[in-house]
């Protein structure tokens, strides 16, 4: 990759974009879109930057620039003049907050950890676990707090020149999930 522009810095860290519209939502259901945004939470980058990391043709990298961009998603954030063509540096236009997904609808950002999870090279470390748990109302929020504690955790090991890694949790209570009998 060329080397990151000097332009305007980052938004801040406190910069929200709250995906409330169907452009929006219509924006992150692609699984090609999510791998962008993934690019672009690095560094800024360029179309053919961002075609050349995620293996896909330059139009195609456009394409989905232009979809995230117009939905307000990312930013042009730095321009340059290349060989009298000017160069175009994306970057995220803030932290993307998704709506909670309501009952029965797809959960958008977990079905796209999922197929990266599922795309990841053979040789990938991947530490996957499936438990089965029966926990009463005050356990949960407990796991909950827990969970939450470790991500935060975690999140302070982070350092930005190492390769990526990720991490998603979830901890549901099924559908089919019919509440106790305790009267017996």
């Amino acid at each position: 990759m060329a080397p990151t522009p000097t332009g305007p810095p980052d938004p801040p860290a406190d910069d929200v974009v709250r995906v409330e519209t169907d452009q929006q939502l219509h924006a992150l259901g692609s699984l090609v879109r999510h791998r962008v945004l993934r690019v672009l939470r690095d560094a800024p980058a360029t179309v053919t930057q961002i075609a050349d990391h995620l293996g896909i043709a330059k139009g195609s990298s456009n394409y989905h620039v232009k979809v995230l961009a117009k939905a307000g998603l990312i930013q042009v954030v730095d321009s340059r003049k290349v060989r009298g063509v000017t160069e175009l540096y994306y970057g995220l236009a803030g932290q993307i907050h998704l709506p909670d997904s309501g009952p029965g609808q797809p959960n958008t950002l977990m079905r796209n950890a999922l197929a990266d999870v599922e795309a990841a090279p053979g040789d990938a470390v991947k530490d996957m676990r499936h438990k089965f748990l029966r926990l009463s109302p005050e356990n949960l929020d407990r796991a909950v707090e827990k969970i939450a504690a470790l991500h935060a955790e975690l999140a302070a090991l982070h350092d930005p020149q190492e390769s990526a890694v990720d991490l998603f949790t979830a901890l549901y209570r099924p559908q089919d999930t019919k509440p106790r009998d305790t009267s017996s």
